[in-house]
């Protein structure tokens, strides 16, 4: 670990984190759910919800790509996505929808404010976000594609949120 300049799950706990949540609605992959705990570790993401249907730890899927980031990452669980938006935004936190719809942020020209607190929500593998949660956001965040696909998977397009977030965030 210290080759790597890695630090362990106790100084893990003790770094400041971005004010950033992400929002998990309805995701029926308990490797997806792994791997975005494992990326949320990677970019200090405060914490977690997991919505409706989601999966929650401890499960052998979500460890299995999480690799202890379950362990790391604080999260809780919602009976739906809009008790959880409810709760954030009561919270004062900015609540953006990742999802193709007319009037979506393209997320390279995606601004967050100093300090603002937000909640990024991603959406089921097919249905995506659900209607009820787009409508209830401050906004809506779109990856641009250029392929002939127009989508990308939720472990995916969490990792380039997150990362473009991140960046964001330290610079």
């Amino acid at each position: 670990m210290l080759e790597l300049h890695r630090v362990d799950a106790e100084q893990y706990s003790h770094i400041e984190k971005l004010p950033i949540t992400v929002v998990l609605d309805n995701v029926r992959s308990e490797m997806n759910v792994g791997s975005v705990f494992r990326t949320a570790d990677a970019f200090l993401i405060e914490r977690i919800c997991l919505c409706g249907i989601t999966a929650v730890p401890p499960k052998p899927e979500i460890h299995k790509t999480a690799l202890g980031a379950e362990d790391t990452v604080p999260w809780s669980h919602h009976d739906t996505v809009m008790d959880a938006i409810t709760e954030l935004r009561a919270a004062g936190y900015r609540i953006c929808s990742v999802e193709q719809v007319h009037g979506s942020i393209s997320l390279e020209q995606f601004t967050t404010q100093p300090g603002e607190r937000l909640a990024i929500i991603l959406g089921n593998e097919v249905k995506g976000v659900a209607q009820e949660a787009v409508d209830a956001s401050d906004c809506c965040i779109e990856i641009p594609q250029y392929g002939t696909k127009h989508s990308l998977n939720i472990a995916n397009t969490a990792a380039i949120v997150m990362w473009q977030l991140f960046r964001d965030h330290i610079r």
